[in-house]
């Protein structure tokens, strides 16, 4: 079979070239016809010497050598007139009339034998199919575990120390794709963050890189939880259960939702289900309303995480919910 065969097999293009040699026929057939065409003209030109002798086809006469009717007594005998129009005569010959057998229906026939023959590949294989299952399975762990590997060795990696006490201490974490794409040094952002130290309140300018430090972190998280590398001098974390993330801002108008509520929706989903085990990033909520409505919405999703005691990033420009820890100690 092709690498990346159609979706459905009554389209063809299924088998690779030189399976099998009438499919290969067939298939020619098909799709060189014009080329045939213009070869046999040349020849029959050569043969007969009749400059002006043209190869066609019609979808009523099929295929056919025409000659101007002043040429058409010098046809050679074994051209057999097909049709006659004025000023021209049209004629068939053995090879011609041979080769309009095949190519009328040589595709539904290539079609045709290309579905038999993967119907009988697919017989022969199922009673192969467990131990080629077995077989997949063990290349794709190989290809993961190899490229993992590969990523780690070349990308600076470290692993990542799981721990029982809640905690997620990362140094030096790196954002693994910003930094391929930078054509100056990453900087690198610790984060420290345990039983005491739940939740971090993030403000700064545009630009400044809140963003990017809340998805690195996530990403650090993600690649130790599936058994990777990470891009960081040395990391330290208990297990999370969930990731949960409110970054970015668009609307869903297939949905009917404008952007406010598609982040509330999602703000709410994520104070619904959140728990102490879980790593939440929270970028700029409440951006989508009012400075004021914003400000009392960022605080109160905030304070209940807090409250949850879920593992926080919250990014703002609120610059008010500094004062959190202050005014709501938990």
């Amino acid at each position: 079979m092709i690498d990346n065969p159609p979706a459905i097999i009554r389209d063809g293009g299924v088998l690779k070239t030189g399976y099998d040699s009438e499919l290969d026929e067939l298939q020619s057939l098909s799709e060189n016809a014009g080329q045939f065409l213009i070869d046999l003209e040349a020849r029959e030109k050569a043969r007969t010497g009749l400059a002006n002798l043209k190869v066609g086809y019609n979808r009523v006469h099929g295929y056919f050598i025409e000659l101007p009717s002043k040429q058409a007594e010098s046809a050679p005998i074994d051209y057999q007139r097909r049709q006659t129009l004025k000023g021209a005569e049209r004629f068939i010959t053995p090879e011609l009339k041979e080769f309009e057998d095949k190519a009328l229906s040589a595709k539904s026939r290539a079609l045709a034998r290309e579905k038999m023959l993967y119907e009988a590949l697919l017989e022969d294989l199922i009673s192969r199919l467990a131990p080629l299952q077995d077989t997949a399975a063990a290349l794709a762990e190989l290809d993961v575990l190899s490229n993992l590997a590969e990523r780690a060795l070349n990308l600076d990696l470290n692993c990542p120390r799981f721990v029982s006490e809640p905690c997620m201490r990362i140094v030096q974490g790196r954002h693994p794709v910003v930094e391929q794409v930078l054509t100056t040094p990453f900087v690198a952002n610790d984060l420290s963050l345990d039983d005491d130290t739940r939740m971090l309140v993030i403000t700064g300018p545009n630009m400044g890189g809140k963003s990017t430090y809340m998805r690195q972190t996530a990403l650090i998280v993600l690649l130790a939880h599936i058994g990777s590398f990470v891009p960081a001098a040395s990391c330290e974390l208990s297990l999370v259960d969930r990731i949960f993330t409110r970054i970015g801002s668009s609307d869903d108008l297939a949905g009917g939702r404008s952007t406010f509520m598609v982040e509330m929706s999602e703000t709410a989903n994520i104070l619904h289900n959140a728990t102490e085990r879980s790593l939440v990033l929270m970028d700029e909520v409440g951006r989508g309303t009012s400075t004021f409505d914003g400000l009392s919405l960022a605080w109160a999703a905030a304070e209940r995480l807090a409250h949850l005691r879920a593992y926080t990033l919250f990014a703002t420009h609120y610059f008010e919910l500094t004062v959190l820890p202050e005014s709501e100690p938990l």
